[in-house]
């Protein structure tokens, strides 16, 4: 029994430290606690049983002692040896080799045999030159040992699965407060900046779970009031940036043709188009962006905004694969003028980063732009677009603007922008827009 419930403890450790990593906390808390219980049960039922079994084997000892020591008497006082239910006898050929051979050293001593098929007590001492022996059947003392092993187990069964559920309920609500953390710390890094956890007020919980919310909530606080202030000083300067370069405009409109009007000129547009920018990026900021949604053929849409693009945009239409044949009447829910500042900015992306020819496919409802040249580097493919971080110098110089922008009216109209390397070389970037 000592071994078995040694090896129990050993077998419980074991499987606890190899939980697996994908479980839950709360089934994790579950099992350790469950664990826990389960090795204080090992412990307490070998405690029982140790002393159930030292308690027999004393008691079965003195009874053997005492019934040696009458049957010693009557064999004194008669010469005879009362077999009886104590199986007395003198040298008893079953008598154990260790019992016998201190009973010959002269010692009266008892033997304890309770691992075999037939559980018993000895007794013997020296009578002359013989040795006389008792010998007590303990096979009910067994049995009544092994039922309460039988008990102790059953027992321990149900405090091990009390332990769990228990365990299971309280843990519960720890995993739900420390997933509503990770769903608003998701909420936070998508945009949403007024989200909270909601536990940092003075009356929450005040242990580790609350003061991961209130931390949380400390730093989504912080971070919005910093956006905030971005985004206004932002606003703030596109907008007060404008009229000065509408005067600026003007006059530079009025200067007599010459090389150097027309550098002034290029560097005022350019100058507008940077602050237009920057306001269109601070409207997207603040989610002030009401898309004007409407059902469009996708095909003659893609077609009109090319037209508005330029020359040297090549315009390709994927074939279905199945009939060979090219879709024409494509129908999506999108905004015209939202989608057409997204396809311009990634043509415009392409052209300035990229190399010619810059390709245009329209494929159901996606259209992809594609360039020629060195493709996007591994950090804007990793992070993101980043303004005013073009990325990579060989993709050349630029604000970093147009695909912020980009991206951001794709989420406006409900599109989706997915941007890699062609693998034979060059940016591509995807657009993937609702049907109708």
């Amino acid at each position: 029994m000592t071994a078995v419930l040694g090896h129990a403890c050993r077998t419980l450790l074991v499987r606890a430290r190899r939980l697996p990593r994908g479980l839950s906390l709360r089934w994790k808390i579950a099992a350790l606690l469950a664990a826990g219980c389960a090795l204080v049960a090992v412990t307490i039922g070998l405690l029982i049983h140790q002393s159930r079994a030292a308690q027999v084997a004393a008691t079965a000892r003195e009874s053997a002692t005492a019934q040696l020591i009458r049957v010693r008497q009557l064999y004194e006082l008669t010469g005879q040896v009362d077999h009886g239910d104590t199986e007395a006898a003198l040298d008893h050929p079953a008598l154990p080799a260790p019992l016998r051979a201190s009973a010959r050293g002269g010692k009266r001593s008892t033997y304890l045999d309770l691992d075999g098929p037939h559980p018993a007590v000895w007794a013997a001492r020296p009578v002359g030159d013989r040795v006389l022996s008792v010998r007590q059947p303990l096979d009910a003392a067994v049995n009544e040992l092994r039922e309460l092993d039988s008990e102790l187990v059953a027992w321990g069964a149900v405090v091990v699965g009390l332990a769990a559920l228990g365990g299971a309920g309280l843990a519960s609500r720890l995993s739900r407060e420390l997933r509503t953390a990770a769903a608003t710390a998701r909420r936070i890094s998508q945009g949403e900046l007024d989200a909270r956890i909601g536990q940092s007020a003075p009356t929450g919980r005040q242990d580790e779970v609350g003061e991961l919310a209130c931390a949380v909530d400390t730093m989504a606080a912080s971070l919005q009031r910093r956006l905030e202030a971005e985004q206004r000083f932002t606003a703030d300067v596109a907008h007060e940036l404008r009229t000065p370069l509408t005067g600026l405009h003007t006059a530079a409109e009025l200067l007599p043709p010459s090389r150097p009007t027309e550098l002034v000129r290029d560097r005022v547009a350019a100058l507008r188009t940077l602050t237009e920018d920057l306001l269109e990026v601070a409207r997207l900021d603040a989610n002030a962006e009401e898309p004007h949604l409407e059902v469009l053929p996708f095909d003659r849409t893609v077609e009109s905004v090319l037209q508005r693009c330029g020359p040297a945009v090549e315009l390709r239409r994927a074939e279905d694969p199945d009939q060979g044949l090219v879709a024409t009447d494509t129908l999506v829910r999108t905004d015209a003028r939202r989608l057409e500042r997204i396809v311009a900015n990634l043509i415009a992306n392409a052209r300035r980063h990229g190399r010619e020819p810059v390709e245009v496919t329209v494929d159901g409802t996606s259209i992809s732009v594609r360039d020629h040249g060195p493709g996007f580097p591994d950090r804007l493919l990793k992070e993101g677009p980043q303004r005013f971080v073009t990325g990579a110098r060989e993709r050349g110089q630029g604000t970093g603007l147009g695909l912020t922008i980009a991206l951001g009216q794709a989420q406006v109209i409900g599109a989706e922008v997915t941007l890699r390397n062609a693998p034979d070389g060059g940016a591509l970037a995807v657009v993937e827009l609702p049907a109708a």
